[in-house]
């Protein structure tokens, strides 16, 4: 016999950083118009609720089956379509999570501890972003909203209870680090990248998932600027062009590793010069080094190394590890409350819920953000009265 709780237990189906390449999560990544079509071929294939995270770093598809045979083939087949590939293309490159797993990778998406920078703010920000686009799709309802609700207040919690979003964990999240040190708002900058290296691009990816505005790729081979450009979905610029494209750079990451400076003090002041004095920061990651070392003496330019990035790194290190560990516990504990306090409710737990959830409403006088307050509310009083 079938569980009857069964159809209210939230999967999990996508691709990100870690499991997929940069050109499949672009053919994913949906912009507004495409994820109302999405959200009706969700609900066309039988998924009660969901929500849809789409961005450059990641799309996946958080959503309830309705007594579906086969839920996760039949996100892999839309996500298929959404690529123009076929569902065996994608396989290898999506992944998919039940049960207490599945609730335990929407707390940590939500806190941040899932995504290329770990406690970035615009992570946190894109998980809200994509609860409220569903909200709008009408695609939520008495499982989803009180998860993602449950969400956004283990958000605070961890906020309040550990320094996580306060110290950069790593050499990618270092760089946006002193990268909004200098400049603020990643989303009015301009960035470089001179070379093709794997360190360059990391830092690229991170640079770019942290909200950089435009990235442009240069090599002293074509061919390998356009290869990386593709990649990186930006623009490819001519590298004898080099003084110009500098000019134009708030933040310039070099990988080349030639044994030859490819930046030097001449260049970089004449730069400075023509930015008017507009700071540049620039990230070596050749090894050996691609920028003479006399280009931190240039007023306004910020020449840092891989080693600068992981002083930085270390500096509260252990505090910053602690506070992941803990977060990390936080939805653990978070998923598990969850589970007993929603998911394992008796089978007729969604008849029960949707009831309040009107009550709710009802009570909130059609105020959508206060009835989920009223509707969470109650249901904790269920849970600690059980």
């Amino acid at each position: 016999m079938s569980d009857p709780t069964a159809a209210a237990r939230p999967i999990v189906v996508g691709a990100d950083h870690k499991s997929s390449t940069m050109t499949l999560r672009d053919r994913l990544c949906m912009r507004e118009g495409e994820l109302r079509a999405f959200y009706d071929r969700l609900r066309g294939a039988g998924f009660a609720e969901a929500v849809v995270l789409s961005s450059v770093d990641r799309t996946e598809v958080l959503a309830v089956p309705e007594r579906i045979e086969d839920p996760v083939g039949e996100i892999r087949k839309l996500l298929a379509a959404q690529a123009g590939l076929g569902r065996s293309e994608i396989a290898g490159e999506t992944y998919a999570l039940h049960e207490r797993e599945a609730l335990k990778h929407v707390f940590a998406l939500a806190c941040a501890l899932d995504s290329l920078v770990v406690g970035d703010a615009r992570a946190r920000e894109g998980v809200r972003a994509a609860y409220e686009t569903a909200i709008r799709m009408g695609a939520v309802g008495v499982v989803l909203r009180p998860l993602m609700e449950g969400a956004f207040a283990l958000v605070d919690a961890v906020e309040q209870q550990t320094e996580l979003a306060r110290r950069p964990s790593s050499i990618p999240a270092a760089a946006v680090h002193v990268a909004r040190d200098l400049h603020g708002d990643l989303t009015r900058c301009r960035a470089l990248m001179i070379g093709a290296g794997e360190m360059g691009e990391l830092l690229a990816q991170a640079l770019i998932a942290a909200g950089l505005a435009q990235l442009v790729v240069t090599h002293p081979t074509p061919a390998r600027a356009e290869a990386a450009a593709q990649t990186l979905n930006c623009h490819a610029g001519d590298f004898a062009d080099l003084a110009r494209l500098l000019v134009a750079a708030d933040i310039v990451l070099t990988s080349v590793n030639t044994r030859r400076f490819v930046l030097d003090r001449d260049l970089v002041r004449r730069a400075v010069a023509d930015r008017r004095r507009k700071p540049i920061f620039i990230i070596d990651t050749g090894v050996p080094g691609d920028v003479d070392p006399a280009v931190a003496g240039v007023e306004d330019a910020f020449l840092y190394t891989l080693d600068d990035l992981e002083r930085v790194t270390r500096l509260g290190a252990r505090g910053f590890e602690k506070a992941v560990s803990r977060a990390w516990d936080m939805v653990s504990e978070a998923a598990l409350e969850f589970e007993g306090r929603v998911l394992a409710l008796r089978p007729d737990a969604g008849d029960a819920i949707e009831s309040l959830r009107r009550e709710s409403l009802r009570l909130a006088g059609g105020d959508a953000e206060k009835a989920t307050r009223i509707l969470v509310d109650r249901l904790l009083r269920l849970k600690r009265d059980s």
